[in-house]
């Protein structure tokens, strides 16, 4: 009996410790997988394949993991339409606001490190944010404006939950960003201009309401990339490189491609529903990553890189923090990070830190577990982290503006999921 109740302790301590791993690489499946139903997954193959084959979309790439097993990681379409390129999985593509997230975290490794505390003004950090106004009234003949004293000051809380007040620019805000000199939406330039020269000017410029008041989606997370550059005394790429990019062995995302890697970027399509594929004709969304001075960093939009890599990432949060061995953040860090944190701001969804936050009011909405989370890009890019489920989804295309009426990041996560034994 003795010898019994000593094995008996001996599984349920293995068990627990098992239970506790996360994984710390992908693993590639080979045959079918069995969490999935493989007939069913092949849904999501045919419907990217038709939207291929009839025009509506010009590629597309897949990333998905189940308990760290990838389940479904595969290339559609062409990387160039027009030459017949096809497109692969390792090809790189603009994730604009993906970017975010990544910028988020390197702000909480200053916190972790007891550098920064998340209330603290961005005043203290950033001086010329002393004293914030809040736009009153615009002159559109002369571009005048008057201001009002902010009634608080704004927080490195409300830079990475968009409560700051300040945004990409509304009709308004928009003429004074560009009477200010500051870059196009979302802050791409060739010009030989700095993130910290953009963020001073910016500080002057008025804020769309008080902070915290409301949530405004804008140009936050590229203040907190100068605010990394201050406090850590690195240059912002550097900085991601030594703290999340090499250890989690991103070794394909960047803010500007290494020389020759230009042929491994799709070009960015736009698509209305009633004419064809087109190239979108902004040569500064089709080039900035390559040609121009190279020396804006966007923090806020700015990475370009390929999903295998940003998977990786979205490994690390699934797993607390950690991945390919390596911690980024601490476990209640992350717990932090994917809590709500603006309240009834954006109606019934959250949002934390860096993402989406799909709490209980919001669980209607979508066919992802409540408790998940969720960001994309502009140009197209998506993922959701599923903790509940111990699943991630990733969706690539270069595709804007899309104006088909068709939310393709939505039709692959119903097809996915719809999969899911």
């Amino acid at each position: 009996m003795k010898k019994f109740f000593s094995i008996l302790l001996f599984v349920c301590i293995s068990l627990a410790v098992f239970s506790q791993n996360k994984p710390q690489q992908f693993v590639y499946l080979k045959g079918k997988p069995a969490t999935f139903d493989a007939a069913r997954l092949a849904r999501l193959d045919s419907a990217l394949q038709k939207l291929v084959d009839n025009g509506t979309i010009p590629h597309a790439v897949t990333f998905v993991t189940h308990h760290g097993r990838v389940i479904h990681n595969k290339a559609f379409g062409w990387r160039n339409v027009e030459n017949k390129i096809p497109c692969r999985t390792d090809d790189y593509f603009r994730m604009a606001s993906q970017t975010k997230a990544i910028t988020a975290v390197a702000v909480m490794t200053l916190f972790e490190e007891g550098k920064i505390l998340l209330d603290e003004p961005i005043k203290k950090y950033i001086p010329e944010f002393e004293n914030p106004q809040v736009l009153v009234s615009f002159n559109e003949k002369d571009s005048t404006f008057t201001t009002r004293p902010a009634k608080k000051d704004i927080t490195i809380r409300n830079l990475l939950t968009h409560t700051s007040g300040i945004s990409y620019g509304n009709a308004t805000t928009r003429k004074i960003y560009d009477k200010m000199g500051i870059p196009t939406m979302p802050l791409y330039t060739q010009e030989n201009k700095k993130l910290g020269d953009i963020i001073k000017i910016l500080a002057k410029c008025p804020l769309e309401h008080d902070p915290g008041d409301k949530f405004t989606y804008g140009m936050s997370l590229d203040v907190l990339g100068y605010l990394i550059e201050v406090v850590s005394g690195k240059p912002i790429d550097q900085y991601f490189k030594e703290k999340i990019f090499e250890p989690l062995g991103m070794k394909n995302t960047c803010f500007y491609l290494p020389q020759g890697a230009e042929n491994r970027l799709v070009t960015l399509y736009q698509k209305d529903k009633n004419t064809p594929l087109t190239p979108n004709p902004l040569q500064l969304y089709q080039t900035y990553s390559f040609v121009g001075a190279r020396t804006f960093l966007s923090t806020g939009a700015g990475l370009v890189g390929t999903i295998e890599d940003y998977a990786r990432f979205c490994q690390m949060i699934l797993n607390g923090g950690e991945f390919n061995g390596k911690r980024i953040l601490g476990r209640k860090t992350v717990e932090l990070m994917c809590r709500n944190q603006v309240g009834d701001l954006r109606g019934e969804i959250g949002f934390g830190l860096a993402f989406d936050d799909f709490r209980a009011a919001y669980a209607h909405e979508s066919i992802a577990s409540e408790g998940s989370l969720r960001w994309g890009g502009m140009f197209g890019t998506d993922y959701i982290i599923d903790p509940k489920e111990d699943l991630i989804l990733l969706f690539y295309i270069n595709l804007q503006p899309n104006t088909t009426g068709t939310d393709f990041k939505v039709l692959f996560h119903n097809l996915v999921y719809q999969a899911l034994k």
